[in-house]
């Protein structure tokens, strides 16, 4: 049994599986418009425990699902027992408080099908007064939209302080509302005691593949020298572990770093925020890419890890790196993404957070184009219409020393091979040379 499908049995002896396959840039699943907002909503409450440690546990789930199928029922089961382990992945030993700062993350599961899951989630102090423990309001979804579920986690929150019978009438609306088409909008009524009805409107960007991603927030914390040594790692599929203590801080800085790999996604474990009690599941000898909360640095140091790069994203710099990273990528490709990632870093402050997106994306998409750009005329097209890629022509074609090195290196990755499978299947009817 693995993670994402068996919350319990993943911690025994197996490596995490959390997301295996692809990261949904491409997925068609994340971006079908017209299909439910959101699965479920559901509250993650710590409760003590007769040893004095505090468990999470849902205590409210909104829509109860009834009469489902068997097959459906046992993963309903599987999910919901994985939920709160991503909600407090940060362990058992919680004391109540009087203050919280909220923090926003999320989350991906895979099912038994390859199929994804995000859970977005806010966390809060319950209104009231006296010590308490935070709680998570998180929601489940196959969608992947980061900045549209913050804005509806906003929502949620303000109706928190109000009455949990609030949020209701308002998870209805967005239940009953088609998720929008890129760049377009959708509004929804909701009405609140005292204020009256409310409007409002959820907007997704344009540009479907930057839905899940911040990539200010990499910026902000890593120069763009060492951005592109975790580039070339990720381009490698070494293992990578990033560290930091908010949970908000993991999950942004991770799925900006699998973002850099668009239009190649991602092919390996890949958890965002790992649970405490999987960390020594984690280090497997499959590439990896997983954030973990600083506080378990030495647990981390102690693993025995070959090819692995450790980002400690609160001090911006590499604890452990395998030494070549400097070399990964041709030279003069490498200065080119060092110029336009610093003119954005220069100008974060004239940028919107979609600009910056939209810049860094255009940086890496062109890297690709220029190293394997070329890739389409070297897919052989047989009488049945089914492709084949020459690997060893497309090769030699590259001029360039440097480039070529990479190049042969990449083709061996699983997001090369994924990639080249759709391209072999996706031939355009018009042309010619069958």
């Amino acid at each position: 049994a693995s993670e994402g499908k068996d919350g319990a049995s993943a911690a025994e002896n197996t490596p995490p599986r959390v997301p295996q396959g692809k990261l949904g840039e491409r997925s068609s699943v994340f971006y079908s418009a017209g299909q439910f907002f959101f699965e479920y909503l559901v509250v993650v409450s710590l409760k003590k425990m007769p040893g004095g440690h505090y468990e999470p546990k849902i205590t409210y789930q909104f829509p109860k699902r009834e009469n489902l199928l068997k097959g459906q029922k046992e993963e309903e089961e599987r999910l919901l027992q994985a939920i709160p382990l991503f909600c407090f992945p940060d362990g058992s030993n919680w004391v109540p408080v009087t203050e919280f700062t909220s923090e926003t993350f999320s989350f991906v599961l895979t099912n038994v099908d390859g199929s994804r899951k995000i859970g977005y989630c806010r966390r809060l102090l319950p209104s009231g007064r006296g010590v308490r423990l935070p709680e998570v309001f998180c929601i489940i979804s196959c969608l992947g939209c980061f900045g549209l579920f913050s804005k509806i986690l906003d929502e949620v929150e303000k109706r928190r302080q109000i009455s949990m019978a609030v949020i209701y009438p308002f998870m209805q609306g967005l239940r009953e509302s088609p998720f929008p088409a890129p760049g377009k909008t959708v509004t929804i009524k909701s009405f609140i005691p005292e204020s009256g009805t409310e409007l409002i409107e959820l907007t997704r960007p344009v540009d479907a593949h930057l839905e899940h991603v911040e990539f200010q927030a990499l910026l902000q914390r890593l120069s763009p020298h060492l951005i592109l040594h975790i580039f070339a790692s990720a381009m490698l599929e070494r293992r990578l572990i990033f560290l930091a203590e908010e949970l908000s801080v993991l999950s942004q800085c991770i799925h900006a770093v699998a973002a850099l790999l668009y239009p190649f996604t991602w092919a390996h474990t890949y958890i965002p925020v790992v649970p405490e009690c999987l960390l020594d599941t984690v280090c497997c000898p499959t590439p990896f890419m997983v954030g973990i909360q600083m506080r378990h640095l030495e647990r981390v140091l102690e693993q025995p890890m070959e090819e692995a790069l450790i980002v400690d994203l609160c001090e911006g710099k590499i604890i452990r790196a395998v030494g070549d990273e400097e070399e990964i990528l041709p030279g003069k490709l490498q200065n080119e993404m060092l110029v336009s990632l610093n003119r954005h870093n220069n100008n974060n402050n004239v940028h919107t957070s979609e600009q910056v997106n939209t810049l860094v994306s255009e940086a890496f998409v062109h890297f690709f184009v220029r190293l394997v750009g070329h890739y389409g005329s070297h897919i052989k097209w047989g009488r049945s219409g089914a492709g084949s890629f020459q690997e060893r022509a497309f090769c030699k074609a590259i001029a360039s020393k440097s480039c070529r090195r990479l190049v042969k290196k990449f083709v061996k990755t699983n997001m090369f091979s994924l990639f080249i499978e759709e391209a072999e299947k996706s031939r355009i009817p018009q042309e010619g040379n069958g």
